[in-house]
């Protein structure tokens, strides 16, 4: 068997959360939203660097990019401040996802506000729109209302990439997205969402996310692939992880770990060590493009040290 990838690791998409402390509408309380891994009680508590680096133990991890977590809409840049508040005392997160509603009013003020701060290189606002196949073709996403479209607009002023989560289904919207604005890097999230494993659905994905490759402004997180009621197996999970690869490209492609939401699926080890055993037979430099190069290029992640009681490490 080949040796497992050793290098150092970006996990390019992560979460830290502290729902009696910060307000958010999905984590606080006892109520539960529909979620695509079903019952996510177990992840409502705190989930801080001390946790993740346990949880990432035995793994190069030495930058990490943080994504936001729907917080109170009512205060994005609340969530951005405390990010950085964690980062100035953890040395992670080393690059932020902030929140953003593109068809707000305030969103070119907004955008601007977070862009001032030192770790923000990208914006999240999920688009909604269609969520079961029997509306594909309706096309009614956010990703084609003139006043987000606006919004979007807005971040190459300040040179801000843009996260997508969408389902592979919305994906030729997000093809017109990167096409009308080329200058605008957009980071597609958890791999499309592949949720239907059917040889229909893998297939329509697949041409989906082949139709969105083709806009040389568009990367792709492989993240995201835990199943419902199923634990993560690599067996589950290989022929996607390498037709996500073949398509986009080591250079365009980056891995990520979605703790500790994915912690519903499986360990990180479990996870990440999946991921590298999927990629053994690459060239190591296409591994390190995956796992670390690919994230450092779009993020760009703040030198720092980790700074934790029982993890000691330093950028490589």
């Amino acid at each position: 068997m080949a040796e497992l990838y050793s290098g150092p690791i970006i996990d390019a998409h992560h979460h830290f959360w502290e729902p009696e402390r910060n307000f958010h509408p999905w984590l606080s309380g006892a109520e539960t939203i529909s979620f695509r891994y079903g019952d996510y009680s177990a992840i409502k508590g705190d989930y801080l660097p001390e946790h993740y680096f346990a949880d990432a133990a035995g793994h190069n991890v030495v930058q990490t990019v943080y994504v936001e977590t729907e917080w109170d809409p009512r205060d994005p840049l609340g969530e951005t401040r405390y990010i950085h508040e964690l980062a100035q005392r953890h040395g992670v997160p080393n690059a932020v996802v902030a929140q953003a509603w593109l068809d707000a009013e305030d969103a070119a003020d907004l955008l601007a506000d977070q862009a001032a701060f030192e770790r923000v290189r990208s914006v999240r606002h999920k688009p909604g729109g269609p969520t079961c196949l029997a509306e594909v073709g309706s096309q009614c996403t956010l990703m084609s209302d003139d006043r987000w479209r606006r919004g979007y607009a807005e971040l190459q002023r300040h040179g801000l990439h843009f996260d997508l989560q969408t389902p592979w289904w919305n994906l030729d919207e997000a093809g017109r997205l990167a096409r009308d604005f080329p200058a605008i890097q957009l980071i597609l999230n958890h791999t499309g969402l592949p949720s239907d494993r059917s040889p229909q659905g893998l297939a329509a994905w697949r041409a989906a996310l082949a139709r969105l490759a083709e806009w040389p402004n568009v990367a792709l997180k492989i993240s995201g692939l835990g199943l419902a009621g199923q634990p993560w197996r690599v067996e589950d999970n290989a022929w996607i992880v390498r037709e996500a690869i073949a398509i986009f490209g080591p250079e365009r492609a980056m891995f990520a770990s979605n703790f500790p939401v994915d912690r519903l699926c499986g360990s990180y080890d479990t996870i990440i060590g999946g991921f590298k055993r999927l990629v053994a037979d690459l060239p190591a430099p296409a591994q390190r493009h995956l796992f670390h190069d690919t994230a450092q290029r779009l993020y760009r992640p703040v030198a720092d040290v980790i700074r934790l009681d029982t993890y000691l490490r330093t950028s490589a």
